[in-house]
């Protein structure tokens, strides 16, 4: 089985980050696909910036964080969009009412459960809900 890296997992490889080692660990000699969505890059995107707005990262720190994600992604990961069928999902599970879901979560569970991966993220309530939602999760 595969398994979809949420951007918790992806900051964590490539800023100064508590789940660092963690993130390293969860990635490494799994000896199956690991796959990023166009999504949670953009995900990526935007925890770099806000992380240089709020100042406990440079310009310099977020350029060299980009550069080395796009040859990461390019070498050894497969990417998969974000669809319509995902958007739909997400909305599905947001309109439940009985899971604590934020869209972005909604959208990457759906993504997981869409292409039949495992989940591997350090947010818990997205953890817990993706198991109510029926999605395996990776070990991290």
């Amino acid at each position: 089985m595969s398994i979809y890296l949420d951007a918790s997992v992806i900051v964590a490889l490539f800023l100064d980050d508590p789940f660092a080692s963690r993130a390293d660990l969860a990635i490494r000699g799994k000896g199956v696909p690991l796959i990023v969505s166009d999504f949670a890059a953009a995900e990526f995107a935007s925890s770099v910036a806000r992380h240089v707005r709020t100042g406990e990262v440079s310009r310099q720190e977020a350029q060299d964080a980009f550069s080395d994600f796009d040859i990461w992604i390019g070498r050894a990961f497969e990417r998969t969009e974000a669809t319509n069928a995902d958007m739909l999902a997400a909305q599905v599970f947001l309109r439940r009412l009985d899971l604590n879901l934020r869209t972005p979560d909604a959208l990457n569970i759906a993504i997981a459960q869409r292409i039949g991966a495992q989940l591997a993220t350090f947010d818990v309530r997205m953890a817990e809900n993706a198991k109510s939602l029926g999605v395996p999760l990776a070990a991290v």
